[in-house]
């Protein structure tokens, strides 16, 4: 187990999302339809754990299993749903073995597309909330620097709450 990081929001973080998209799509291939930076290496001037999280929409998400080795010629380990239904789920270490990415691939337009995409867009759109949800990652890290369980479930009620509130906002600037 790693000690949990947060760490300042770094700039570079976009231009690593912009290089792995490029290796994602080469990998995945015509079934692509969208990639995405999310997690809070997307979110300006907060606090993350320094891994980029891509979340990928494809036309037939059962279609990745056959892309597979693809992915895992690029690097990433095959974690299937991993916990979660509909999602296919990769990961990529660096080769000290410090996590660096994160792919989470759903069906196009599927509520979790809809729900990580509202909770980014929400956070860079108001960042007084930004900053509150940086502040606790940096408390839970400072918490639970040996728990990973601890961080998670301490984010959980703010992320929760946050996503009820993206959810409102997006539903009513589209309206």
């Amino acid at each position: 187990m790693k000690k949990i990081e947060v760490v300042p929001h770094d700039p570079r973080w976009r231009d690593a999302f912009d290089a792995e998209a490029k290796h994602i799509a080469a990998a995945l291939g015509p079934n692509l339809v969208a990639i995405h930076h999310i997690g809070s290496t997307a979110i300006p001037d907060i606090y993350a754990k320094p891994v980029i999280d891509l979340l990928v929409e494809v036309d037939d998400v059962e279609a990745i299993d056959a892309r597979s080795s693809a992915m895992g010629s690029i690097g990433y380990e095959v974690m299937g749903e991993f916990g979660i239904p509909g999602r296919r789920y990769f990961r990529k270490d660096d080769q000290h073995g410090t996590r660096t990415h994160q792919v989470h691939a759903f069906q196009a337009g599927s509520g979790e597309v809809q729900r990580h995409l509202a909770f980014r867009d929400y956070m860079i759109a108001h960042p007084a909330e930004a900053q509150r949800y940086s502040e606790l990652k940096r408390k839970l890290a400072e918490d639970y620097p040996w728990s990973m369980d601890g961080y998670v479930d301490g984010k959980d009620g703010f992320i929760k709450e946050m996503d009820r509130r993206a959810a409102e906002w997006r539903a009513s600037s589209s309206s």
